[in-house]
C-alpha cells in the first residue's frame, strides 16, 4: 500500500503542474475499495489534491466504502480530511442475497454502518441497491426498498445486475449451475422503485439515482453532462480537451512507471501532454458529431434532459439541427418529448432508454 499511494501522489503532483493547479469543484475517491486504506493513507491523498489543485470551499469530496470497513477512528479522520460525502456499497437488506454476491457483510452490518457514518457527522450519505439478481425476487426487492426509506439516506443509487464477461457469476449461469436474471422481473422491479421512491419523496433526477432535495450526486452530473473530468490511480479513465483516455491497469506496473517522473510538457497540445504522462495507456481522439451524440446520451438520462440552449451554446446549432428526423420519430414513438426548452425522456422513454440512445450513434 506505501509505494501505490505514493504512485497516486505523484500521479496528482504531475497532472496539477500539467495542468496549472485548476479549480476542482468534486473529488470522488472510487473501487476497488479505498475504504480498505488506512485513513491516514486517504488523508495523505487529500493533501496531495489540495497541493496540486485548487479544491473549491464547497467541492463535493466522496469516498467509497463497504458497510464492514467503518470504525469511529476512521470516520472521524475522514471528517478531518476534507470527505464530506460516503458512497456505502449495501446491495441489499437480504443475507441470502448478499450470500450470492459473495458480500462479507449482512443486512445488519450494512444498517449498522449506515447509522455509525450518520452518527459520525456525515450528512451527505449516498447507499447502492441491487436488482435483477439471480434468485432474488419481487417481495425481497420490496422488502429491500423498504429498509432503505426507512433509513432515509440523502441519495440512492439502483443498478440492475450485468453479467460481466469473465466473472464467476457469468461462468456459473452460462454452466446452468445458477438462472439467467429474468429481464421482465428487473423491469418490474424498476417500476416499484419509481413508485416506492416518489412516495418517499425522492426525486428520480437520473435514471438510476434517487436523491432528497440538495443532494444530486454532483461528481456523477459532470460525466452526465459530459464535462471533463480527470481520474488517477491504475486503470482510471479521464476526459480532457478532446482526449478520452486511460491508465494501464496493473499496480505493479503503475507504481513502477511513476517512480521517476517530471512534468515537462506544460504548455503543449492536449494530446502531447497526456502522451507524456508515463501511465497513460490508451487515447481517443472524440470528434465533434461523437461529442455530440454522447452529450444527447449522457444528458438524456437527467431528468432535466438536455437544455436546448446550452447545447445551441456548446455546438453552435440546437439538437434539432443535427438529429432532426431521429427527434421527430422518438416524439412520434411517445419516448421523448420537448418540456420547458429541454429535451426529455417520457416516462416509457426512460424503461427503453437504450433504444432511445443508439438512434444518436447511427
Amino acid at each position: 500500500m506505501p509505494t501505490y499511494v505514493a504512485a497516486l501522489k505523484s500521479e496528482i503532483a504531475l497532472w496539477g503542474s500539467l495542468l496549472d493547479g485548476p479549480e476542482v469543484h468534486t473529488v470522488f475517491f472510487g473501487g476497488g475499495t479505498p475504504s480498505y486504506l488506512p485513513s491516514e493513507d486517504i488523508r495523505h491523498t487529500m493533501k496531495a489534491i489540495t497541493t496540486a489543485f485548487n479544491l473549491a470551499p464547497c467541492a463535493e469530496v466522496t469516498l467509497e466504502a463497504n458497510p464492514g470497513d467503518f470504525t469511529a477512528d476512521k470516520l472521524a479522520a475522514y471528517l478531518d480530511c476534507g470527505i464530506n460525502r460516503l458512497s456505502i456499497g449495501i446491495q441489499s437488506f437480504d443475507d441470502d442475497l448478499l450470500q450470492t454476491l459473495g458480500r462479507r457483510h449482512n443486512a445488519a452490518d450494512a444498517v449498522h454502518a449506515y447509522r455509525q457514518a450518520a452518527d459520525a457527522g456525515f450528512e451527505n450519505i449516498s447507499i447502492d441497491l441491487m436488482y435483477g439478481l439471480p434468485y432474488q425476487n419481487i417481495q425481497q426487492w420490496q422488502s429491500t426498498l423498504a429498509q432503505a426509506l426507512e433509513l432515509a439516506p440523502p441519495h440512492i443509487s439502483m443498478y440492475c445486475l450485468t453479467l460481466e464477461g469473465g466473472t464467476p457469476m457469468e461462468r456459473w449461469v452460462d454452466q446452468g449451475s445458477m438462472p439467467t436474471p429474468d429481464a421482465d422481473l428487473a423491469a418490474d422491479m424498476y417500476l416499484m422503485a419509481q413508485d416506492e421512491m416518489r412516495h418517499g419523496r425522492y426525486r428520480h433526477y437520473e435514471i438510476s439515482n434517487w436523491a432528497q432535495p440538495g443532494r444530486r450526486s454532483q461528481h456523477n452530473l459532470t460525466y452526465w453532462r459530459n464535462d471533463p473530468y480527470l481520474g488517477v490511480g491504475p486503470g482510471a479513465h479521464s476526459y480532457l480537451g478532446d482526449c478520452r483516455f486511460s491508465a494501464i491497469k496493473s499496480p505493479r506496473e503503475y507504481i513502477r512507471r511513476m517512480q521517476s517522473v517530471s512534468p515537462d510538457s506544460c504548455g503543449e497540445p492536449m494530446r502531447a501532454m497526456i502522451s507524456s504522462v508515463p501511465v497513460v495507456d490508451e487515447i481517443e481522439q472524440i470528434d465533434t458529431p461523437l461529442e455530440m451524440a454522447e452529450t444527447m446520451m449522457m444528458g438524456l438520462r437527467l431528468d432535466e434532459g438536455i437544455g436546448i440552449a446550452g447545447f445551441k451554446e456548446r455546438f453552435g446549432e440546437p439538437p434539432s439541427h443535427f438529429y432532426a428526423d431521429t427527434l421527430d420519430e422518438l416524439e412520434r414513438l411517445e419516448l421523448l418529448h420537448t418540456q420547458e426548452d429541454a429535451l426529455r425522456l417520457t416516462h416509457r422513454g426512460r424503461m427503453l432508454g437504450n433504444e432511445v440512445f443508439s438512434r444518436f450513434f447511427n
